[in-house]
């Protein structure tokens, strides 16, 4: 069996990230060579490394500086249709060998599945194209520390009632992925990730409050900068300073453009494949059917160049690209992978490993507007808790926010609880807003609701 060199897992990653992708697809070639050598009938294999510095400072002070540095390799054999699969985070040519075998045993003792076994060969990705994901940030932890602490710094000195931090973070991350399979696909591609936050307290007559906030980039030259995102997170807390309690009500809601993702993110949980086979979903055979008002669009980009999730290929090497999953306001297309769409009669969306770059189409008003023609209710600006329940759509979960009044926001509010029906709430969303410009992966403007149950006091 050719092998990766034994030193391959102690190699740092190269600037020339074209040797460094060479290695890890030997690694992944490797593995499929020694499972057909075992005498699989089918087998995919993906390998993975990448290294980061991660620096943490508080009140003025470094606090932390760590290094990493990750490996992960994995292994699926199919025995007909008996599967097993094994992971190792050691690259080393024995530890490929003992995998697989590893895998090979579990094939053996599981059971027939008519479904399972590699996505379709003539889905694979052909020729996938640049996307502009590489962007090594070869900072030190010294500067790493400075620019921590002027983003730090920036926060508390905003205000004489910040009176504490929790501290700031800069973290950065580049790698490679290759993925590979027996039927001849293989492909990899490198990425970096960076990202800066800040965390603050404030207190006044009325006692504590936190808030936080970030940047995140694949290229460090588009990070927010330090001071802003340090303002920001002054500014944040000291608008929560104050919070009331609320009698329980029915008004509507907004949910403002850093929260609103997780309503976007619970609906793709409810039209996945393994949601949808179990029949433990609210949306289930909803496709094709109207699911929000008619002017919504819910759409993913997965060839974004540069975008956060992006990828020419899912999971299983099959080529990515835009669609929609949401039209018109009617659920056009479910996130399958291929063992899941097989379960449905269907065929994979190339989802494997989730969504790419999601977003709702944004309206042509921002946040004051949408809080103006509310009036009166409430804008959530913090959600906690996990009270959503995919199968029937229960939604309650704690809240913290802004009463309006007048279509002005009054004052803040906390220690309250919001409830619906995730079908009553996604059919009552009345506007999507324009700010847009919330770091992430997830693009979404502030969500009007026109009505939910507030509970409070």
């Amino acid at each position: 069996m050719k092998t990766a060199p034994d030193s391959y897992e102690n190699k740092v990653l190269d600037p020339n990230m074209l040797e460094q992708q060479a290695f890890i697809q030997q690694v992944v070639e490797d593995l499929l060579k020694e499972a057909r050598r075992l005498g699989a009938d089918a087998a995919e294999a993906a390998a993975s490394q990448d290294a980061g510095l991660s620096v943490n400072v508080r009140l003025g002070e470094l606090e932390t500086v760590e290094y990493t540095r990750d490996n992960n390799l994995g292994i699926t054999v199919y025995f007909g249709k008996r599967k097993g699969s094994a992971n190792t985070s050691d690259l080393s040519p024995q530890a490929i060998r003992e995998t697989v075998g590893a895998a090979c045993d579990i094939a053996r003792y599981t059971t027939d599945d008519p479904y399972s076994g590699l996505a379709d060969a003539g889905l694979m990705a052909v020729d996938p194209p640049d996307l502009d994901l590489y962007h090594p940030w070869p900072i030190d932890p010294a500067a790493a520390a400075e620019m921590a602490m002027r983003c730090e710094e920036a926060g508390r000195g905003y205000d004489a009632r910040i009176h504490n931090s929790e501290g700031a973070s800069l973290n950065t991350v580049a790698g490679i992925h290759v993925y590979g399979n027996s039927q001849g696909f293989i492909g990899g591609y490198p990425s970096s990730r960076h990202s800066l936050s800040c965390a603050l307290i404030g207190r006044d007559d009325s006692g504590m409050q936190r808030d936080y906030w970030y940047g995140t980039a694949r290229d460090p030259s588009r990070l927010t900068p330090a001071e802003e995102i340090g303002v920001t997170a002054a500014q944040r807390t000291l608008a929560r300073l104050g919070a009331r309690r609320l009698p329980t009500q029915s008004a509507p809601v907004i949910f403002r453009a850093d929260v609103a993702p997780s309503l976007l993110r619970t609906f793709v949980g409810a039209i996945r494949g393994g949601a949808l086979y179990r029949r433990a979903s609210f949306l289930l055979d909803m496709l094709d059917r109207q699911i929000f008002p008619s002017f919504v669009r819910i759409h993913e980009n997965p060839l974004l160049r540069g975008g956060l999730s992006s990828s020419p290929f899912d999971n299983e090497g099959v080529a990515t690209s835009a669609k929609n999953l949401v039209s018109d306001g009617i659920l056009r297309s479910y996130v399958l992978d291929s063992y899941s769409a097989r379960k449905l009669g269907m065929q994979t969306t190339a989802n494997a490993g989730g969504v790419h770059n999601l977003a709702i189409e944004s309206g042509e008003r921002g946040l004051s507007d949408l809080v103006r023609e509310m009036d009166r209710g409430l804008v959530v600006t913090e959600m906690m808790g996990q009270g959503v329940n995919r199968v029937t759509g229960d939604f309650s979960r704690g809240a913290a926010g802004f009463w309006v009044e007048g279509g002005e926001i009054a004052y803040p509010v906390e220690e309250i609880t919001i409830a619906g029906n995730l079908r009553d709430i996604f059919m009552g969303l009345s506007a999507v807003g324009n700010d847009t410009d919330i770091p992430g992966s997830v693009r979404t403007g502030s969500w009007l609701i026109d009505q939910m149950t507030i509970a409070g006091d």
